[in-house]
């Protein structure tokens, strides 16, 4: 990095506030399809059971890294020939998650449920494309010293993303239909509003001055690039066996932790809404408490994190994600006996979301380093989706044991499903070790 752009005059170099837009669009759609849909569906009427299998759309995130490969190598005609390959793909997302939103507000889930959930699907699929092309472009737009601003400003951009599509999006339900009252026109205006704000994204699409360099090697044999299952399987597999082979027989163990790492957080991100309409909260006092100061809690905790892991290394740092996501949950248990208490439920965030913000952090550390930059999109897509794709099933299933057990019970048990996280972490730590 150059002197004279060292300290905050890195964050002024054009890649970078394109990036700031990018994490904008990333983390609007997530809420949306998630969060705030099932908010939306609750308050409908809809039963927590079907809410919850509702919730498995997102698992279409877990298995982002089927099509990442195809996205790191094909350009698209026209517009690839314009932007260049990476932008070119960011655009049709973007476009892809602006018109399942708006499918997803012109039906009333009451009435139109399974239309109202394939474009979730749209928007899942859309959103989980623009990932892979947004975070291989970060690792490939600039130098290495360059890739702390990036990734600052993408975090930054996501979080402000997320708070206009949880807190924004509640607030505007309330002001277009009522605080405490179901108004499916009220929710149909918001998904409108929400899916024009991708045009944010789409804006940094035509800011970003260059397209970063081909980093991904094409096979040697020319007769690979003209016969199409050749290419294929060089283009789905490479990444894959790139893997396999750097990490041998303790890949598996690898995957196994990532999967295993964030489930009690995940679960509680999936089904809290619901917990807050069944526990009596209005749109206004979860998009204060839980969507808006649940953010800064988070923004804490990624804070702390960073500064635990330069003054007491990394892998110390990993063994509080899976602890502190555990004491999240009992937390929610205790707030499950309270009911109705403001003051409660922002004890319960300060701790959850701080929790949450620490172990995301440190994880995702972890994860960048576990990635060939030669396949950047597919590896870490690949990550990634095996660290939401177990969570996120079991999140599913949330309706029909909280219905079975009660919240109480169902919380305290899912505390207890950070075990197998910090076993495996002391195994692969283990294994590490005598590695080096």
């Amino acid at each position: 990095m150059p002197e004279q752009q060292a300290g905050w005059r890195v964050y002024v170099h054009p890649k970078v506030r394109a990036m700031l837009l990018l994490g904008f669009s990333s983390g609007l759609p997530l809420f949306l399809v998630l969060n705030t849909f099932t908010f939306w569906l609750r308050e409908s009427g809809i039963d927590r059971a079907t809410v919850g299998h509702v919730t498995w759309v997102a698992m279409i995130w877990g298995f982002k890294w089927l099509w990442a490969p195809l996205l790191d190598r094909v350009r698209l005609p026209v517009l690839g020939s314009r932007l260049g390959r990476r932008r070119s793909w960011m655009l049709v997302a973007q476009i892809g998650v602006a018109v399942g939103l708006l499918g997803m507000g012109s039906h009333d889930p009451r009435t139109g449920l399974s239309l109202s959930v394939t474009f979730a699907a749209l928007t899942a699929f859309s959103a989980a494309s623009q990932d892979v092309v947004v975070d291989a472009w970060r690792i490939e737009a600039l130098g290495e010293a360059w890739q702390g601003a990036l990734a600052a400003a993408y975090q930054a951009g996501y979080r402000l993303g997320m708070i206009v599509a949880g807190a924004g999006a509640l607030w505007l339900a309330s002001w277009f239909g009522g605080a405490n009252e179901y108004d499916a026109g009220a929710w149909r205006q918001v998904y409108v509003v929400m899916a024009g704000l991708m045009s944010v994204g789409m804006l940094s699409v035509w800011l970003l001055l260059d397209e970063a360099p081909w980093s991904v090697p094409c096979p040697s044999n020319g007769h690979a690039r003209e016969r199409l299952l050749p290419w294929l399987g060089y283009t789905m597999l490479a990444p894959l066996a790139d893997f396999f082979r750097r990490y041998g027989a303790h890949a598996l163990l690898v995957l196994g932790l990532v999967a295993t790492y964030r489930i009690p957080d995940v679960v509680l991100g999936v089904m809290s809404n619901t917990f807050y309409v069944d526990m009596g909260f209005s749109k206004n006092e979860v998009a204060m408490v839980s969507k808006l100061y649940g953010v800064v809690m988070t923004l804490s905790g990624a804070a702390m994190a960073g500064l635990m892991i330069a003054r007491f290394g990394l892998a110390r740092v990993l063994w509080l994600g899976p602890i502190f996501s555990g004491l999240g949950a009992l937390w929610y248990a205790w707030l499950s006996g309270r009911g109705h208490d403001v003051h409660a439920l922002m004890l319960t965030i300060s701790v959850d979301n701080s929790a949450g913000g620490l172990a995301s952090t440190a994880f995702i550390a972890w994860l960048s380093g576990l990635t060939n930059r030669d396949f950047s999109a597919a590896q870490y897509a690949l990550l990634s989706s095996v660290m939401l794709l177990l969570p996120k099933f079991l999140a599913g299933f949330f309706g029909d044991l909280v219905n079975q057990w009660g919240y109480a019970l169902f919380f305290e048990r899912l505390a207890v499903l950070v075990l197998p996280a910090l076993l495996l972490l002391g195994w692969v730590q283990r294994v590490q070790r005598r590695a080096e």
